[in-house]
């Protein structure tokens, strides 16, 4: 090779090493992005990145960077919750589904310790053999502790209150990445705003709460009209021998919104010792997914669905059943992935005396105004006013609405001016709606539902001094 020719090939190595030099800083510079949503998949962002956390240092490591580069922090579990709670936008996302230890059990005190990541699934499987069983969780068994503390959920006891009652104390990883323990002794103010928080106030790395005995249930069913629910329900409660109870109201053209079931699960004679204890586990996914479509898609189907499953509940009547394993119901046929649709829930909280008022308000509004209104779930809520957000100030009838409608923007917008009715109608009934779901509310009647909401948002400026930890709910509502 000539001297020229060993210049040229010099000077092109020189020129493609400060291109690539360029191009890796250039790539760098680029702004990260991915699009982040719910399993409503209505509210949508695009954040910077998700870290699937699987140590306490991922966390603290998160953090870090985030505060270093300007961003936020949103937290996620299974990210069933349907107003923008887990994600920010230009947020870094923790995905916590994978810090999922159990870090004690004390089957002595009745006790258990997991990690936020944790779904109520594995703490069933962990505690099953011990003969212990859960206090409070949602009707299924898929969503994570951290989540479930997060939203402060609620569930079938009619003895129980929300989640926060079921709670000694949790570890909270704060802006600074600092390990706060809070409980009703120790950072009080903490634990009052971070159960039912979203997510705001830092991120909960994990939680002692309180178990309960496993006992055998037998299962009764009744049907009722809407008018006799209160008393119904109310009997139930006060008789001492309900261990879970839950009620459906028809959403089928035929008794629409006054037709009712109710199954309680009653306290038994028969010792744990002779009954089946083996966790179930899915059946009939398929068969079940199909039913439940035709109920989506069509006025006879709906007909059908609440027929069959009518007849369902009267199958069972009188059989033995753990509470363990009542609080397994199916739920693999509930997955929903159309490309134009989502099924959407809302939550309203009644005073138990008013329910028949607001069904009935309900039942005018949606001839008037219908959607694709798909069934309707029914929960006793005692009082439980611990959490700062907290949903149910007074005894309350909880009532589930399932919506299946299209994703597009004329039929959000048109649901959001039928959602803020509906909230007008529980207002006008003296109860509240449930944050967790769509953010269609106004601004008014947030603050109507939630008068701690500046109280809330305090706390959370008091440990969060930066505003580090953000979500799109919070943004639109409280900052």
């Amino acid at each position: 090779m000539t001297a020229r020719a060993r210049l040229f090939t010099a000077v092109a190595v020189i020129l493609y090493a400060g291109a690539f030099a360029l191009s890796l800083t250039v790539r760098s510079a680029m702004p990260r992005g991915e699009e982040a949503t719910d399993v409503g998949r209505i509210v949508s962002a695009k954040v910077d990145k998700t870290v699937a956390v699987r140590t306490t240092e991922d966390v603290a490591a998160a953090i870090r960077e985030a505060r270093r580069e300007g961003r936020k922090v949103s937290v996620a579990g299974t990210r069933h919750s349907m107003g923008g709670q887990t994600f920010y936008e230009g947020a870094v996302v923790l995905d916590m589904r994978r810090y999922d230890d159990i870090l004690d059990l004390d089957t002595a005190a009745k006790k258990i310790t997991v990690q936020s990541g944790a779904t109520w699934e594995k703490v069933q499987e962990v505690i099953n053999p011990h003969h212990l069983s859960i206090r409070v969780m949602q009707s299924q068994n898929i969503f994570t502790v951290g989540g479930s503390l997060g939203t402060n959920i609620h569930g079938r006891d009619p003895s129980e209150g929300s989640l926060i009652e079921t709670v000694d104390s949790f570890r909270l990883m704060t802006e600074e990445g600092k390990i706060m323990t809070a409980s009703r002794s120790e950072n009080a103010d903490l634990f009052r705003a971070a159960i039912g928080g979203y997510g705001l106030l830092g991120v909960i790395l994990d939680a002692t709460l309180r178990l309960t005995d496993d006992v055998v249930y037998t299962q009764h069913t009744s049907l009722l009209d809407y008018k006799e629910f209160p008393d119904r329900l109310r009997a139930s409660v006060e008789s001492g021998s309900t261990g879970l109870v839950i009620a459906r109201i028809s959403t089928a053209p035929s008794g629409f919104l006054r037709e009712m079931y109710m199954t309680e699960y009653m306290d038994s004679s028969i010792p744990l010792a002779d009954a089946d204890t083996r966790l179930k586990g899915e059946r009939a996914v398929e068969l079940t997914r199909f039913v439940f479509g035709l109920q989506r898609k069509y006025g006879w189907g709906k007909n059908m669905s609440w027929s069959l499953q009518e007849r369902l509940f009267r199958s069972n009547e009188g059989k033995p059943i753990t509470r363990n394993n009542a609080m397994r119901p199916e739920s693999g046929f509930l997955e929903y992935r159309d490309a134009q649709k989502s099924d959407l829930l809302q939550e309203y909280f009644v005073p138990l005396d008013r329910y028949p008022e607001f069904v009935d308000g309900l039942r005018t509004l949606l001839r008037e105004e219908p959607i694709n209104l798909v069934n309707i779930t029914v929960r006793y809520m005692p009082r439980s006013d611990e959490s700062l957000l907290a949903y149910s100030r007074q005894d309350s009838a909880a009532l589930v609405l399932l919506i299946n409608e299209k994703r597009s923007p004329a039929r959000l917008e048109r649901l959001k001016g039928l959602t803020q009715k509906m909230i007008g109608l529980a207002e006008q009934a003296g109860g509240t709606y449930y944050l967790t779901y769509q953010p269609f509310a106004s601004k008014e009647q947030f603050r109507a539902a939630y008068p701690a909401a500046d109280g809330f948002k305090a706390a959370k400026l008091a440990y969060d001094k930066e505003s580090l930890f953000m979500n799109e709910w919070y943004a639109e509502y409280l900052r």
